[in-house]
Order: C-alpha cells, then structure tokens, then sequence
C-alpha cells in the first residue's frame, strides 16, 4: 500500500486530538476512556497551542489524502513534562485501528526519529502501557525501558 508521510499542520489539529484519544491503550475487554479525557490539562497539553512552541514536530501518515496515523513530539517546561526532562522531548503516537501493523507506525517512527535529530535533540522519551502491543515495536527501534511513571513503562532511545 503506497503511503505518504507529511508535516503535521495547523488544519491538522483536530486529528491531533483525535489521534491523543486513540493513543489512550485501553487493555481488551475493558471500557475505553470518555471522549472528555482530551479536555484534561495532562492530555490536553499535547494538543493545545500546537506549532506555537519551539520544538514541536509531528507528522501524518496519509493514503490517497486519507489520514491513518500521526506521531509527535513535544518539549515540555519543568511544570508540564511528565517523565521527559528540559532536554528531552515527549513522544505520542496512533494509528487508526484498521492500519495497525502494517508498517505505518514503523515508518512514521523513523521519519520523526530524523527530524528531531535534525532539530538538534540528542534523546526521545515515550511512555506505554506494559501490555501495549506497540511496546514491541519500540523495542525494536532500540527503545530501552528505563522505569516507571504511574502504571506505564518510561522509554527512551539515544538519537544518532
């Protein structure tokens, strides 16, 4: 399947959001979270005032202009940040459902693992649920576990 990966815009926002939602690991059989979890100070900050702040980076992956997925990154001051630090940006990413493995997100990974390079960060930080699938996928792409925060492994990788 041919695809496209383009720059996250203005005009993306609301897939951003939707993409945040979709991002939210709910384990089989249990109730997904109420679509107002995005209006959350700790979820919301990954969408508000997006491209405003230095830093941001986020790319959509596309099929015949149709939207599948999206991953972003974003550096947070010391007040915001969950597990990243002053240095080192946090990471989010989803893919709708019916394009899950399928190689997007390995692809998207890699493309935005270059533009922050490029950025000048030296290190990406993620978190994901122990039982996520896509923890697999981040250990391929040589994200190492490196503790906890809340309920969800903390991953990082060196960028070189």
């Amino acid at each position: 399947m041919h695809f496209k990966i383009r720059n996250l815009e203005k005009l993306d926002m609301q897939f951003l959001r939707d993409m945040v939602y979709e991002s939210a690991f709910v384990p089989e059989g249990q109730k997904p979270f109420p679509r107002a979890i995005l209006d959350e100070p700790s979820v919301s900050k990954y969408v508000d005032g997006w491209g405003e702040q230095s830093g941001d980076i986020g790319l959509i992956a596309e099929v015949d202009a149709q939207q599948l997925g999206a991953i972003w990154l974003r550096l947070f001051d010391e007040e915001q940040k969950c597990f990243g630090d002053s240095q080192t940006p946090e990471l989010g990413m989803a893919i709708l459902q019916e394009y899950r493995g399928k190689g997007f997100g390995k692809a998207l990974l890699r493309a935005l693992e270059m533009q922050a390079l490029h950025y000048g960060y030296r290190k990406i930080c993620l978190s994901v649920d122990p039982r996520n699938p896509a923890r697999f996928m981040y250990e391929q792409a040589g994200y190492v576990h490196e503790g906890w925060f809340e309920t969800y492994w903390t991953m990082e990788k060196e960028l070189d």
